[in-house]
């Protein structure tokens, strides 16, 4: 392909929003020295880049997954978390513990407590002091 037009680069991506955002991606990807997948005919990277999307020499697919990839800011990695909350047995009463983890764990039994001692806790704060709250007095 000796020039590269919209119309070649349109067959692989038909959406026009999506070939831009696609081609300068690959064109910063190229700048920062990823390797071309064609040669580069004294042409700038933006034209390089059309023209391996025109080409199909690299795949939109992996090149659509690297640009959402590149626009995260927080990746959330689903790792379990360390439960600080006992396991209640089935047949144990409401603020009963396993025997075997309150007696492991004497240091962090004072952390522990029921939802109805957390509620009981709860009801005896006094109300809040800023005047927008609607807990306060006002």
């Amino acid at each position: 392909m000796a020039r590269v037009t919209v119309e070649d680069c349109i067959q692989k991506l038909p959406n026009r929003f999506e070939l831009v955002l696609m081609s300068a991606h690959r064109a910063r990807m190229i700048s920062q020295g990823a390797p071309l997948t064609l040669d580069r005919d004294n042409d700038k990277n933006p034209v390089v880049a059309l023209r391996e999307i025109g080409d199909s020499t690299i795949d939109v697919e992996d090149l659509r997954e690297d640009y959402v990839h590149s626009m995260q800011k927080h990746v959330e990695v689903d790792e379990p978390e360390e439960s600080a909350v006992p396991l209640l047995t089935s047949g144990s009463e409401g603020g009963e513990v396993e025997a075997g983890v309150a007696e492991s764990d004497n240091q962090d039994a004072y952390d522990r407590m029921s939802e109805e001692d957390l509620l009981r806790g709860l009801e005896g704060l006094p109300p809040a002091e800023s005047p927008g709250s609607q807990r306060s007095g006002y």
